[in-house]
């Protein structure tokens, strides 16, 4: 999250739930019709692979630092791995460079584009696994899974991971700036996650972009969550990197599950994550870009 003004959007559904873990993932399918299940083994290791820089780095992954650079080159390998097209996109903010890295995966309409994207960095003060790693470990988590599965998308799938949110949402905003119009209008939309592993979640937060008549995304979100009897509560746009994107007119969804009693300080470490929570999450995740990617939008 970027700044604590945002907090009260967010807060209003954070209470206590206890989830099932999801199951192990069946075989792979390459048909963009049977979503596969994540598991706790497919996103954690991630969670803990963050934490591992953020301790070897000064206990931070903030931009500017070798703890970011240091997380950007992490996600970027599991990605070149799996067979991803990759690049970083460097920026300048406040007198230090950082990245924001674009991950694409080959195939599908490039005029009908569906971008996942959750910020990377944390703040200097602590090593931001709840916020957020476990939305940059979600997103991963369901970027793996499609090439995993061979996914033949319909649409074309992006995926990103920003830097310098919490100095302002300073990465998006800047990635959003450098599109051409022709570009903007490409995106169907843009799905954005923030604290995808909050302990003590009764709710998941689902953003409705009620001002760009975004309802594909976010529909398809609360009817994941429906069908396995979990609540939702609706939240705006605003608080993370989909208000860069909405800025610019460019539909947006996403979820969070809400702000951690860490937030911003040294606490927000591994034990500030629900492993439960937080394989719900990139599960969620999952199934939804399996939905939007079956089926190009006429627009």
């Amino acid at each position: 999250m970027t700044s604590r003004r945002s907090l009260p959007r967010l807060a209003a559904g954070v209470l206590g739930i206890s989830l099932t873990l999801s199951a192990v993932p069946a075989a792979a399918e390459s048909r963009p019709t049977a979503a596969p299940t994540v598991s706790e083994q497919q996103v954690m290791p991630h969670l803990r692979a963050l934490q591992r820089i953020a301790d070897r780095n000064g206990g931070n992954r903030a931009h500017g630092t070798k703890g970011y650079a240091d997380s950007v080159a992490y996600v970027k390998r599991a990605l070149d791995r799996a067979g991803f097209r990759t690049r970083l996109v460097p920026f300048t903010h406040a007198g230090a460079t950082g990245d924001n890295l674009i991950a694409d995966w080959p195939g599908g309409d490039p005029d009908h584009v569906v971008l996942t994207g959750a910020h990377l960095d944390s703040v200097e003060e602590g090593p931001g696994i709840n916020d957020n790693g476990s939305g940059s470990a979600a997103v991963l988590a369901a970027a793996l899974q499609v090439a995993e599965s061979g996914l033949a998308p319909e649409r074309h799938l992006r995926f990103a991971w920003w830097g310098a949110e919490e100095q302002g949402l300073i990465g998006s905003e800047r990635y959003v700036g450098g599109l051409s119009g022709a570009e903007r209008r490409r995106i169907d939309v843009y799905l954005n996650f923030d604290q995808a592993g909050s302990r003590n979640t009764r709710q998941w937060l689902v953003v409705h972009d009620d001002e760009h008549g975004e309802t594909e995304a976010q529909q398809a979100f609360e009817a994941w969550f429906a069908e396995r009897s979990i609540p939702t509560f609706d939240i705006g746009v605003g608080g993370s990197d989909h208000e860069s994107f909405g800025n610019a007119g460019i539909p947006s969804s996403g979820f969070s599950t809400g702000i951690s009693d860490c937030i911003h300080e040294a606490c927000d470490d591994l034990a500030n994550v629900d492993p439960r929570t937080e394989t719900t999450s990139a599960d969620a995740i999952t199934g939804v870009l399996w939905k939007l990617a079956a089926t190009t939008p006429r627009h």
